[in-house]
């Protein structure tokens, strides 16, 4: 095994993955465990797909199950009170000015498993996140991109 990766969160993060891991050591568990006992009933196992979906099923649930427990315990939930803001870094949300576009555009810093690019959450392991962290307001900001590097100027710093 490798070294062990701490997993940076905010409590919401955190509180989300144990409700997943609670999820699938209950109800999904029992959901599995139901229909590997109806693909026994249908007879023959060795011809039987229902029994084999259904323990693969289990085996890939077990999986998530320890994935999800290997988080939680390596879990550094970010303490909101200790995140200023003064400079760029994981719970902030920042405002950004794209300078060649003129356009603002706002994202969260967060740990690489609460990413959402729908609400605009971005990992700090990103071009983007790693770019941004430790700069202040009003700085300018290179990003590298696939097509170029694209400048941002920080306008502001949230919580």
């Amino acid at each position: 095994m490798g070294e062990i990766q701490e997993v940076i969160l905010t409590q919401e993060g955190y509180d989300k993955l144990e409700e997943e891991l609670n999820f699938l050591k209950t109800v999904k568990r029992t959901e599995i465990a139901e229909r590997i006992k109806t693909a026994r009933g249908f007879g023959d196992l060795s011809e039987n797909a229902e029994y084999d979906e259904a323990k693969s099923a289990q085996a890939e649930n077990e999986q998530a199950i320890a994935d999800l427990e290997g988080k939680i315990r390596n879990a550094k939930i970010i303490d909101s009170k200790e995140i200023d803001t003064k400079t760029v870094q994981i719970g902030n949300l920042v405002k950004l000015l794209d300078l060649e576009f003129n356009e603002e555009v706002e994202y969260t810093i967060v740990g690489s498993t609460e990413v959402n690019v729908a609400e605009n959450k971005i990992s700090n392991e990103s071009p983007m996140g790693k770019a941004l962290l430790g700069y202040k307001k009003g700085d300018i900001v290179n990003v590298e991109a696939p097509d170029g590097t694209i400048q941002f100027k920080i306008l502001a710093i949230k919580k």
